[in-house]
């Protein structure tokens, strides 16, 4: 049995970056070939796009995890790394994005409409990228980056001009069915309705979609029945139509109570797009009364009752039959009508402009504060200091070095400074702590030694050597006074 999903949780994971390559061109007769280290390539990104031909969240349900390519590592002689393979998931019109808070991320109205859901970590620099004046054959590339990792929500609200509302049996499948093309399930039990079913209706020179909503029932709003789960798919309806069985047997109903207990149903469900101005809430949509089933004679009598008291309430009332097809003519066009003024009221949306604010100088684009998990530690948060952190490789003197010359750049050991901080401090950035060592400084000239050695730091390991060498002497009563 087919089922319709309109609600899943997507766990969507890009692919990671290609780790940059060091390497050095070794070639008879070029004895200083130079460094020639490719790039890594950048990690596939996890795309949602609007598609036609989809029409529920069933492929999510069952396949919940989505993840991107990875990228390639580069290699030597200049040779990049392969981009990773990009996913593109198809969804249908009218999914809602939503962040693991419930935040709204992305409405997704539209065929075509795209969004980024999980970004590819960069590919990692290889060392043929990273040669400067100073540095003229680095023994070092840098890391590819992780790629982004989300939990996202999708629902599915249907994309429909009118709404059918009504009780379970009322005719709203039978009535989508003449009207248009869409062939629902029918049948004379109640709850025969168990997803959406939207049909396209012609009407003169107007076309517009139609969506039957599953049964409603007193108390839908708080979760009886199918309501619940269903009244989601109202939200983007232009007009909304109340379809009454006026051949029903059940006792104490009648079109009247049954109409007054869908609109308090309506009144009561809270909205989630409620906060768009385009949409408004479900109680200001237009209303069009259907009375339906009136090929019965005692049907018709009863409608002819009921008319005018809907009419009172200032709503079109339209008797048909969706048997033998009365009345569906002037309902048709009467629908039209109220869906192209509907359209010519809605306000203009204009296309998303991107708008690009380069960062002024003198901005570093992060900040440092008190660790409050370590005392006397400082945190520095930033997505540069965090990225570069993340692409250094530590078994390296020379990577340490530098990644100590792009902090010190930045600002980050006089922001250390200004706040107190001391040497040998705990400095965590992103998921690594430090002993802070402010005499690594950014400015010092890079003198030729072999590859992967930063001097700068074995200049750190002889003084800390001595001074240890002096403390075990003095220890020992072997210095003399002019020591």
């Amino acid at each position: 049995m087919s089922k319709f999903i309109d609600r899943v949780v997507v766990h969507v994971s890009a692919g990671k970056g290609g780790h940059g390559c060091s390497s050095v061109r070794r070639e008879k007769f070029m004895p200083l070939g130079g460094p020639d280290g490719g790039n890594g390539g950048n990690g596939g990104d996890v795309i949602l796009e609007v598609d036609p031909n989809v029409h529920t969240l069933l492929d999510f349900h069952f396949h919940p995890h989505a993840k991107g390519g990875n990228g390639k590592p580069g290699e030597g002689n200049n040779r990049n790394g392969k981009q990773g393979e990009g996913l593109l998931l198809k969804v249908p019109d009218g999914t809602m994005i939503l962040g693991s808070d419930g935040e709204l991320l992305a409405d997704m109205v539209g065929v075509g409409t795209r969004y980024t859901a999980a970004l590819g970590g960069r590919g990692g620099l290889g060392n043929a990228a990273l040669v400067s004046k100073a540095r003229k054959a680095p023994g070092f590339a840098l890391l590819g980056e992780a790629g982004q990792e989300r939990d996202l929500v999708l629902e599915l609200k249907s994309v429909a001009d009118v709404g059918l509302v009504g009780f379970p049996s009322a005719g709203k499948s039978s009535l989508v069915s003449v009207l248009s093309a869409a062939k629902p399930k029918i049948a004379d039990y109640p709850f025969t309705t168990l997803v959406p079913n939207l049909g396209v209706v012609q009407s003169g020179d107007t076309t517009f979609t139609m969506a039957d909503v599953p049964g409603l029932i007193p108390g839908a709003s708080e979760g009886r029945g199918l309501g619940l789960d269903f009244l989601r798919h109202l939200e983007r309806c232009a007009v909304l139509a109340h379809v009454v069985d006026c051949a029903t047997l059940d006792p104490g109903r009648d079109p009247i109570s049954d109409v007054d207990a869908l609109e308090a149903e309506l009144a009561s469900y809270k909205s989630e797009l409620k906060d768009d101005a385009s949409l408004g809430d479900l109680a200001d949509r237009p209303r069009v009364v259907i009375l339906n089933k009136a090929d019965i004679p005692d049907a018709q009598e009863l409608a002819d009752m009921v008319t005018p008291e809907f009419a009172k309430r200032g709503w079109p009332v339209f008797t048909i039959s969706a048997v033998s097809r009365e009345g569906l003519r002037p309902l048709t066009f009467a629908l039209a009508e109220l869906v192209s003024e509907y359209r010519a009221k809605a306000p203009v949306v204009e296309p998303t402009r991107t708008v690009i604010r380069p960062v002024a100088k003198g901005e570093s684009g992060f900040k440092v504060k008190p660790d409050p998990e370590v005392p006397g530690g400082f945190l520095v948060i930033g997505e540069r200091p965090e990225r570069w952190v993340a692409q250094t490789q530590f078994d390296n003197d020379e990577a340490v070095g530098y990644l100590a010359d792009r902090l010190a750049r930045l600002g980050v050991e006089d922001a250390l400074v200004k706040l107190g901080a001391q040497p040998g401090c705990s400095v965590t950035i992103g998921d690594y702590m430090f002993d802070w060592e402010p005499q690594v400084s950014a400015g010092v000239e890079t003198l030729l030694t072999r590859r992967g050695v930063d001097p700068r730091l074995e200049q750190n390991e002889r003084i800390g050597a001595s001074e240890r060498k002096h403390a075990s002497r003095a220890r020992r009563g072997l210095l003399d006074e002019n020591d």
